[in-house]
This record gives C-alpha cells, structure tokens and sequence, in this order.
C-alpha cells in the first residue's frame, strides 16, 4: 500500500500532461512493465483513443470486439490469454465513481504477474483517472484524445456542460448519452448527488445549432445557481424560467425534466416542464410515468411551477428520453414511440445502467436504419437500490 500511495502523491505533484509519465515510471519500477497505453472512450462511445501528443496517428481500437473494449464493457481487468517471449498484456478498465473513462494497457513479464500484484495495477490505475479528470482543466491532451472527429462548436459547448456520463452511489447507479455524440444541439443532462439527494435535470432546448447550445448553457446554469442558492425544485424551475424568458421574451423556450430523489426513502419530487418523459420498469412491466404537463422554461413571465410526487422501490429502473428518440420516425413513417422504447428497455433489462442508454440509442439507429437523425436523441437510465 506505501507504493500505492507513493504513486499518488507523484501523481498530484505531476505536469497535467505528465500523468501517464508517471505511472509507466512506477509500473517499470514496481512490476517490470514494459509497455504502458493509456486509451479513452470517444465521445459516441464506440472506440477507444490512444492518450498521446498531436498529432494523433495511433489507430483507434473497437469498443466492441476488442481485448480492451472487454475490460470496458465489463469493468473488470481482462488478462489477455496469448503470451510472448515470456511477455503477457493485461487491460485495466479506467473508472472513476462509476463514470468509465478508457482503459490502461500493460505488457510485463509473465513471471510478475499474479492477483496481488494485478490489484495493485488497478488501484493505480483508478488513481490516474482521479488525476486525468482534475488535469483537464489545464491541458487539452485529454479531450483531445476522446474525439474520433471534429466537434461542432454546439456540440463542444454541450460536451463541457455534462457532468459526466455515468456515477455510482450504493443507492444507485445513474448512466445517460446523447447522439449524435459529435453534433449535438440542445439536449442536455445534469446532475448532482449531496448526502441526502440526488437532483437529475434533463433538457430538451429549442432550435438549432448554436442557437440551441446557448439557450441550453443558459438553462443549465441558471438552474444550478438555483440549486446552489438552496431553491426547493419548484424554486429552481421558476428561477431559470424567469432567466429564459428575461433572455428571450418567449421566443424560445426549454423543455425540462427536473428530479430530486430522497436517498433515505426514495421518494422523488417532480416537475414537469415539457418533453422529456420517463418510463419505469418494475418487476418485469414497462409503464410510462405520467405527470401534469407544465409550461416550458421562458414561455411566459413569471410561471408557477408545482411539484409532484412518487415514490421508488429497489430494484426500479427508471428511463428517461427527449423527442429525439420517442417522437423519431422510421423509413416508412412509422413512429419509434413507447412501444419499441419499451421492448427496447426490456431487452437489455440484465445490462447495467451506464450501458443502457447507449443500447437504447442503438436499437433506435437500427430501427430508423440509413436514414440520420434528424433531431437530438438523449437517454438516461437509473437504477434504484435504496439504503
């Protein structure tokens, strides 16, 4: 454990770009590595990007079908089987809170490897991704590893709002995407966890382009300064209302989800303010979770917002998605709707929930087939454990 926490500390004292210097160091060191790859998941969560400096020349890896993508997947360290000259390669998945960041790529001799030593690699590993996440407010080295291509700049904006794409808490785990990954408009998710509650927020933001992407950024913001200031939902709501529509005279408004659960009881506050719906799926029945429609943020001036109310029990999984993915429309016109979202939720009932909004939006691709989305298409899964 003294070594583990050496590498720690050498982390925190480390250059924002010399992180993975620092451990290849301390796995030569330690375990005779030889070898060190540092991959991050892109941002539509298909392969994985080799962390290095521009240019970028090394190819991608598959997430699906890949040694490295079978230790992201399944969030457990996969020892690959072939061994050379006496060498062997061992993935170790990158995590941090639940959130899956990449994988670490190790080649050291077969004589040094055993289950101490690979628990020992993986604490070290966790310790770089606490490290990479505080680094990227410092270096681009990072987040420039994680796109496969060209951001737009709306889709840049979105991308920096997000608090992540996955977190793990032992009263739940929380997993949301959006796609188009790299030319995303309004859709957004947020959230954040306190000892007694969770808040998830989901955006649908009118319009298009960097029109959406402001009204979006402003939404969000306003209404995490309301959370900030310890406004109650309906508070939070009627705060970012009155900055929407101070903006825009209502012009444009934003359609939004907001949640706030009770981690002691389960017990989840509700407003409801436009498209994003919500699904849930207990035993083995999917049902939509109805609430009374409220006005969009900034319609008009000064909306009154009224909380509502319901109440989880283990095991729930809740879904919720924006237009984009319940309103899309396939080849012949026919709308994806609430009846292949749920056979879509039941289908992937054993995955967990950080994979399944991804398996929902592929479903959906291949449901919509050649044809491209025509508006942004946003999931987001919870999965309720309780205390």
């Amino acid at each position: 454990m003294d070594r583990i926490a050496a590498v720690e500390r050498e982390l925190r004292n480390a250059a924002p770009d010399a992180l993975l210097d620092v451990v290849t160091g301390a796995l030569r060191e330690q375990y005779g590595v030889e070898r060190v790859e540092l991959r991050l998941a892109d941002y539509g969560l298909t392969t994985l990007q080799m962390v290095e400096e521009v240019p970028l020349v090394t190819e991608a890896v598959p997430i699906e079908g890949s040694p490295q993508g079978r230790a992201f997947g399944a969030q457990e360290p996969h020892v690959e089987s072939k061994v050379v000259d006496g060498m062997m390669t061992v993935h170790l998945p990158m995590t941090v809170r639940g959130d899956r960041m990449g994988v670490l790529t190790v080649t050291l001799p077969e004589a040094r490897h055993d289950k101490t030593h690979l628990s020992e690699m993986q604490r070290i590993c966790e310790a770089l991704g606490h490290e990479v996440l505080v680094a990227e407010r410092d270096t681009d080295l990072y987040l420039l590893a994680r796109r496969a291509s060209r951001l737009t700049l709306a889709a840049e904006m979105q991308w920096q709002l997000l608090p992540g794409r996955s977190v793990t808490r032992p009263e739940f785990q929380l997993g949301a995407h959006l796609e188009p990954a790299y030319a995303i408009f309004g859709d957004n998710f947020d959230w954040s966890v306190s000892s007694r509650h969770l808040t998830l927020t989901v955006t649908n933001g009118m319009g298009q382009g960097m029109e959406a992407a402001l009204l979006t950024n402003l939404v969000v913001n306003a209404l995490r300064n309301a959370r900030r200031a310890g406004l109650d939902l309906p508070g939070q709501a009627s705060l970012a209302d009155q900055a929407v529509y101070a903006q825009y005279r209502g012009e444009l408004h934003a359609a939004v989800l907001l949640l706030r659960f009770d981690l002691e009881t389960g017990e989840v506050e509700v407003v409801d303010a436009g498209s994003p719906r919500m699904w849930r799926f207990r035993g083995r029945a999917v049902e939509p979770v109805e609430f009374d429609a409220q006005l969009p943020l900034g319609m008009f001036e000064e909306t009154a917002y009224v909380v509502e109310r319901l109440r989880l029990e283990p095991g729930d999984r809740i879904l919720v998605s924006s237009d984009g993915v319940y309103e899309s429309v396939s080849k012949a016109g026919e709308r994806y709707g609430e009846r292949a979202l749920a056979r879509s939720l039941s289908a992937h009932r054993m995955l967990p929930a950080a994979q399944v909004p991804q398996a929902v939006l592929r479903d959906l691709g291949e449901y919509r087939g050649s044809l491209p989305l025509d508006d942004d298409a946003l999931v987001v899964c919870l999965d309720w454990f309780g205390r």
